[in-house]
């Protein structure tokens, strides 16, 4: 139990710092990158730098973590961060885009390291527990990411008094931070594997109990897939988890470009990053809780309403002659609840529909494709905040809800809802289906 209790300490102590250094810079990537180009269009490759970063390096990460454990993958994917955050300052310094784009795109490996530490916190505890488990890791995340945009004006005037560019100023925040957060993952203990908590403990080893049967070998990718596209459930949770990020991802990176073009100060641009990423964690317990008492489905219908409603206060202020920091800080608030909602229910609700010896496959492919989701968006973000100001990147949020709402039709009827008696779960036969899909 001290070995568990201090493994949770230790993920939430790592997630604290890695949310730090991601937000850090999180207010001023796009600004950098508008200003290395010269161009509002090119504003949304910062961000889709880092999303793209932590979506190719999220599955490897997970596949390392089936095969070394969750310190191995967590050490090097917060590592590959710090150096990230190292290249993105030596890229600013040279005014050199591409050297900027790679480091932030190694930048993102810290952010799928965070993203797979709640899943290393789910291998700690009872299944039963899962959605608390995971959700105080990610309200870890509130600490951090809600004083890393408070650094930002700071970070700027370090960087300036260092005669560097005072908007690369934050990234030496987030390099140390990233730092701090791999030496802590790698105090980690060995013993932290996917489906480490549903083990057979060694003392009813099956050797023991004349019980031969043997888990199957962790699921390769293309099986796992055709696994959760065959099942309304899975497949409804990975698009859930997907959609939160895209939605989130295409609104927030253009937030701090449009409060810069209504001349928001760029402190003022800082606290509206930040209230939104306090709306991103700091009531992630309470989505947990309610994922283990009502069922994923639950969190994840109230999502819904709450992207809607963040969307509606988007097209509100895009439509305004003049915009309001009250009302963006409300609106970008509840995106990031909403975001919350959807990442926790739908990790719920792919963790509990789908077999063990396929879980950590299916986890690692649902974060790689929703940052490669995110970046897509942000791709598309500059030209479309060029092209048709923000009330059109609201309306692009709007299409992605709609799409989750399509697959929603399928699975609805098979999860669990309150009166119901459980989350689907993977039964035997899924079990024993996979099993002859290696």
């Amino acid at each position: 139990m001290k070995t568990r209790t201090r493994a949770q300490a230790k993920l939430i102590t790592a997630q604290l710092l890695s949310g730090a250094g991601i937000a850090s810079g999180y207010a001023v990537g796009g600004l950098l990158a508008e200003e290395i180009t010269g161009k509002t269009s090119m504003a949304g490759i910062a961000q889709m730098s880092v999303i793209l970063g932590a979506g190719l390096i999220a599955y490897p990460l997970a596949v390392l973590a089936g095969k070394a454990g969750r310190r191995t993958a967590l050490t090097l994917g917060f590592g590959i961060g710090t150096i990230g955050a190292t290249v993105v300052l030596l890229g600013v310094a040279l005014q050199f885009l591409p050297l900027f784009m790679l480091g932030m795109m190694l930048c993102g490996s810290a952010t799928a390291s965070g993203l797979q530490a709640r899943y290393a916190a789910v291998d700690l505890v009872d299944p039963a527990n899962a959605g608390r488990a995971m959700s105080l890791v990610v309200w870890a995340t509130t600490v951090g990411s809600v004083l890393g945009p408070s650094f930002t004006a700071p970070g700027a005037h370090l960087g300036a008094a260092l005669g560097m560019n005072e908007l690369a100023g934050p990234y030496l925040i987030s390099m140390t931070a990233f730092g701090l957060a791999t030496l802590v993952a790698s105090t980690l203990t060995k013993k932290i594997k996917p489906g480490a908590a549903e083990a057979v403990p060694e003392s009813t080893e099956s050797a023991e109990s004349g019980d031969s049967a043997v888990e199957p070998p962790t699921m390769k990718l293309g099986p796992a897939l055709r696994f959760a596209l065959a099942r309304p459930v899975p497949l409804f949770a990975m698009v859930t988890i997907i959609a939160g990020q895209m939605m989130m991802t295409n609104v927030m990176v253009m937030t701090p470009v449009h409060m810069d073009h209504q001349e928001f100060s760029l402190g003022a641009i800082g606290i509206v990053v930040s209230v939104h990423i306090a709306g991103m964690y700091a009531l992630s317990p309470v989505f947990g809780w309610m994922a283990d008492r009502w069922g994923p489905g639950t969190v994840i219908a109230g999502g819904v309403l709450v992207f809607a409603t963040a969307i509606i206060l988007g097209v509100i202020d895009a439509t305004a002659e003049v915009s309001s920091m009250v009302l963006l800080s409300i609106a970008l608030i509840f995106l990031g609840i909403g975001w919350s909602m959807f990442l926790i229910g739908g990790s719920a609700l792919l963790t509990a529909s789908v077999p063990q010896h396929a879980k950590v496959t299916l986890q690692g492919a649902s974060d790689a494709a929703m940052n490669l989701g995110g970046a897509l968006m942000a791709a598309m973000a500059g030209t479309v905040l060029q092209a048709g100001g923000f009330l059109w990147i609201n309306l692009m949020a709007t299409v992605v809800l709609l799409i989750t709402l399509a697959f929603s039709i399928r699975a609805v009827p098979l999860m669990h809802w309150p009166g119901r008696h459980h989350t689907p779960t993977a039964t035997k036969d899924d079990a024993a289906e996979t099993s002859q899909m290696h």
